[in-house]
């Protein structure tokens, strides 16, 4: 394996700044190596990119085959992508984890819906009777995390719903915890977000419902959010095609839409931890995490919280490495600082993954 130099300014953090560190056998060293580099790469370097939200092996209508797969995978990682927490996915994807040649995958098997209340061959669909063990199951056989379906349209009610009671989340998640993992919920509906945090959830995804009432108990209670906003801007789309049908529904997911920003400054500012996620899969393409870095920007994030969401702060909490003395070599470079040039994410110089050169 080529030895790289890496002759630009290393960003350990957002605060830290270093220079002289080298790939050796795809490991990062800070110690200058006796053998000459094979390469040597300029620019700002950075851990690699995140994408907590993301579907590996899904497709319009459920699981997709290995090409498919491979192809998802592989546009990630063009985008810098270099470790991807899966949200649920109907597919084994245990053979991504194998190839050295596409990004870190932390799987957590298939979603957990409500019979009949979610998109039809993406997930599990039971009733509540069943939820505890179908978490227990899935956690088993998971990577440390189980996705719930929190909420999703009643047909009977005409709107958003959750989809299981408050209580039985919370023994599930119990049960998940005993199998060692953490469970995240897609959640769309004010309601829902306090019926996960009574049940001591782990994470919030999308979390358009967000309300001041939740943010001081989200802060508390350590649960970060995965906005999604790449997907949120489908909203609208999904409000005109469901009007004529249920116009509370439709608007509901309008009102969600347009406070969509505001949401997420108001829990930056408060502390919430906030993480990139494209919920690429089925209607989003892969490949699109500097339009979530953006779309973050643009709700009134600064860049080095942004950055922050998609690489060091984002990494830690996985529990992934960054950059450090002995870690693997996956790193992107950018050809300006980010921390003043947002957009140079979305142009990357280089891409390295497990001290391999992607570009």
């Amino acid at each position: 394996m080529a030895t790289i130099e890496f002759s630009g300014p290393v960003l350990v953090s957002s605060s830290e700044e270093r220079h002289g560190m080298w790939s050796v056998d795809g490991i990062l060293t800070f110690v200058r190596p006796a053998k000459a580099p094979d390469r040597v790469l300029d620019g700002w370097v950075l851990p690699g990119f995140v994408d907590a939200h993301c579907h590996i092996g899904l497709g319009v209508g459920g699981a997709v085959g290995e090409q498919a797969t491979f192809a998802q995978a592989r546009a990630d990682l063009d985008a810098g992508t270099l470790l991807i927490r899966d949200a649920g996915s109907p597919s084994d994807t245990r053979w991504v984890q194998q190839r050295t040649d596409l990004p870190r995958l932390i799987r957590a098997g298939r979603h957990i819906a409500r019979s009949r209340r979610y998109i039809r061959g993406l997930g599990h669909e039971i009733e509540p009777g069943d939820l505890v063990e179908t978490v227990r199951k899935e956690a088993r056989d998971g990577d440390g995390w189980v996705k719930l379906v929190g909420d999703w349209i009643d047909r009977g009610h005409g709107d958003l719903a959750a989809s299981f009671p408050a209580e039985i989340v919370k023994d599930a998640i119990s049960a998940a915890r005993d199998e060692g993992a953490r469970v995240t919920a897609h959640c769309f509906a004010e309601d829902t977000i306090d019926h996960m945090l009574d049940a001591d959830i782990d994470c919030i995804e999308h979390a358009t419902g967000l309300l001041p009432r939740h943010i001081p108990r989200l802060v508390e209670q350590s649960v970060p959010i995965v906005p999604t906003l790449v997907n949120i801007a489908t909203f609208p789309d999904i409000a005109a095609q469901a009007a004529p049908k249920f116009p509370d529904y439709a608007d509901h997911m309008m009102r969600l839409w347009e406070r969509r920003r505001e949401r997420v400054l108001e829990a930056f500012e408060a502390g919430v931890s906030i993480y990139t996620g494209t919920d690429a899969g089925s209607v989003i393409r892969h490949g699109r995490i500097a339009d979530e870095m953006k779309e973050l920007h643009d709700a009134g994030l600064p860049p080095a919280a942004v950055l922050d969401a998609a690489t060091w702060g984002a990494r830690e909490w996985l529990g992934a490495e960054g950059i450090s003395e002995g870690a693997s070599a996956d790193v992107v470079l950018c050809s300006e600082d980010p921390r003043l040039r947002l957009e140079s994410v979305s142009r990357l110089q280089h891409i390295v993954l497990r001290g391999s050169l992607v570009r």
